[in-house]
């Protein structure tokens, strides 16, 4: 979705990308508006800056009901419980899934398309506290269980309850046997 914390980041990902000598093209996929959503972004942040990029940006929509298939992976979104439109996506290739829930809720549509999946990465911004429009820690959990999926990474929890309720996270997470539970780091590598 658009909301800042999730995509204003992306000019200056792109002028370093630029630093780098990136020559290779940069494939976005989003909700509808994604293209001038990316433009108008790097145009406020850099004024004129997109000619002098050495690779091609990329745009393609995909909407729920959907499937869309880029570099070998099948792309396909549900809409989640959030304020602003938000997609969360399932990644399918070679036999591996992956549901990335982006910010926002569950919903009959999310939980049915991370269905089986072998990770689900999850907003997860408190423990239990319902806060609209976005997950709990205990929410993220009945989703896995109830979608059958094999592991679970929690994520964008915020940062008073993860730094305040760590441990207390921590206890109920080593508690849970039938599902693997992640609470990744920056950095943090994965081999689904």
């Amino acid at each position: 979705h658009f909301h800042a914390d999730h995509a204003f980041g992306l000019p200056a990902l792109l002028v370093r990308l630029w630093e780098e000598k990136r020559k290779k093209d940069l494939y976005f996929l989003g909700q509808k508006g994604i293209e001038s959503f990316v433009l108008k972004c790097l145009d406020l942040a850099y004024p004129n800056f997109l000619p002098r990029l050495e690779f091609s940006l990329r745009f393609m929509e995909v909407e729920p009901g959907e499937t869309v298939t880029v570099l070998g992976l099948s792309w396909r979104t549900a809409v989640n419980d959030h304020p602003q439109r938000d997609l969360a996506l399932r990644l399918d290739a070679e036999g591996t899934s992956v549901f990335y829930s982006g910010d926002g809720r569950p919903t009959s549509e999310t939980r049915a398309l991370a269905e089986g999946v072998h990770l689900i990465v999850h907003e997860a911004f408190h423990l239990s506290k319902d806060i609209p429009g976005h997950g709990t820690i205990a929410g993220c959990l009945e989703m896995a269980r109830a979608c059958k999926a094999k592991r679970l990474a929690l994520v964008h929890i915020q940062r008073d309850v993860r730094r305040e309720r760590f441990d207390e996270i921590k206890e109920l997470v080593n508690s849970v046997q039938d599902l693997e539970i992640l609470i990744p780091e920056p950095g943090d590598c994965l081999k689904v």
